[in-house]
């Protein structure tokens, strides 16, 4: 079965991070005392998914107005400049800190732009379950893994890396199958940016010169 990274990553992204309806806090508080990152990837999954399929007409009618939801919840909530210096690796190293936003606001944006509309596809249906919560060595963030569960398939494992920002918990990169995005995208830029500077590589992605890519077997 052949899923799309990048669109999972998206849905997943704003599955784990829109705000908690109070009416599901209860629900995640049976569970075992989670975590607020626990919390967030398991309580508020019903929101997004629920806003996906109540206003999936407005959205096939109106691209401008998904892509204003998707990428006002995207923007806010994923933490862009961290995962952007995470996919430059080691050609990051040294970067400034102007450099590193501007990629990462390219990376983001082409995402987007080829992306945000897949969600239109995707499955309201599903429900969410956390299995564990692990730290990240180095005192980096927490690990919440999960599996989203589908009424006509096998769940699919989606793991999120969550670290704290200004006293808020924000996802830098999530892992579905065991395929990463950051990894993901390292490996795409890697050529290019031995290539090429970093505000060059931007500016590619801007004038759509280059496309990303989270196609995936």
């Amino acid at each position: 079965m052949k899923h799309s990274l990048l669109s999972v990553v998206l849905a997943s992204a704003l599955v784990a991070v829109a705000p908690v309806p109070a009416a599901f806090a209860q629900a995640a508080r049976t569970q075992a005392a989670p975590s607020a990152a626990s919390q967030l990837v398991l309580a508020s999954s019903t929101r997004i998914l629920t806003t996906l399929e109540q206003r999936r007409a407005e959205f096939k009618g109106n691209p401008a107005a998904l892509r204003e939801y998707v990428s006002g919840e995207f923007n806010t909530l994923f933490d862009r400049d961290y995962a952007g210096r995470l996919v430059l690796g080691m050609h990051g190293r040294g970067a400034s800190d102007a450099d590193i936003k501007l990629f990462a606001d390219a990376l983001s944006d082409s995402l987007m732009t080829r992306y945000g509309s897949a969600l239109l596809d995707f499955n309201t249906r599903l429900k969410v379950r956390v299995k564990s919560e692990t730290a990240l060595p180095g005192g980096r963030g927490v690990k919440v893994s999960s599996e989203m569960i589908r009424p006509d398939g096998d769940p699919v494992p989606v793991d999120y890396l969550l670290r704290q920002v200004g006293g808020k918990w924000k996802i830098f990169d999530v892992m579905v199958e065991g395929v990463s995005f950051v990894q993901t995208f390292r490996n795409q830029f890697d050529a290019p940016l031995r290539q090429k500077s970093i505000p060059q590589v931007a500016a590619d992605l801007r004038a759509g010169r280059m496309q990303v890519s989270g196609d995936v077997n």
